[in-house]
């Protein structure tokens, strides 16, 4: 007889369903291909894909929690940063880089985020709700532990967002220019750093003298 595809309520799609989102890094090919030509694409019939994405906006949102699993075990695994103020928050922003350059899939999630963030605004909102908003919170939190400890100084300069702007910066600049350009990332990081840190600390460090 015909396999049973009903969905059991809380169940995912097999890895097989992953297939479409692995092979997809905008959404626009999945609009405009059929319901037949996504099922073939996945291996399944038609009728099997309406059973996990009963709408292509379903789709997309499973896209996005696909590709933001790097993300989602980022943020879960911040909570091993250790040192002073000052030191945990280097090795955030140094963990950003490092992640969002070495993972596929966030420069994905970059990409897609800014060409379907005004298409599906619900699906972007909840991205970043879960993920985005708990990073910056986190961020947010070692900068009022500072600013508490008399590391920081306070004001607009210990705000989240701020800390974290160049990082996406570098990322839309890796999406634009790939490998065709030399985006100088180690100099880039050192420059982030010495801007942020020399504007938050209380008693920044002074380089040693020359001759």
């Amino acid at each position: 007889g015909k396999a049973d595809t009903r969905r059991t309520e809380g169940t995912s799609p097999p890895p097989r369903y992953w297939r479409l989102p692995s092979r997809n890094s905008s959404s626009t090919d999945i609009r405009r291909q059929g319901w037949e030509d996504i099922a073939e694409r996945i291996g399944v019939t038609k009728g099997t894909v309406y059973v996990y994405f009963p709408t292509k906006e379903e789709i997309f949102a499973a896209m996005i929690r696909h590709i933001a699993a790097p993300l989602e075990n980022f943020v879960a695994n911040l909570g091993d940063l250790q040192g002073s103020s000052s030191e945990r928050l280097k090795a955030l922003v140094l963990r950003l880089y490092e992640s969002l350059l070495s993972e596929r899939r966030l420069r994905q999630l970059l990409r897609f985020v800014i060409s379907e963030g005004t298409r599906f605004p619900q699906v972007i909102d909840t991205h970043h709700d879960e993920l985005i908003e708990p990073l910056l919170m986190h961020i947010q939190t070692i900068l009022d532990d500072g600013v508490k400890s008399g590391e920081f100084r306070s004001g607009p300069r210990a705000t989240a967002r701020i800390i974290f702007a160049p990082v996406i910066a570098m990322g839309v600049e890796t999406l634009i220019h790939g490998d065709r350009r030399e985006t100088e990332l180690p100099s880039f990081i050192e420059a982030h750093l010495d801007l942020v840190m020399g504007a938050l600390a209380v008693c920044p460090q002074q380089p040693a003298p020359q001759g």
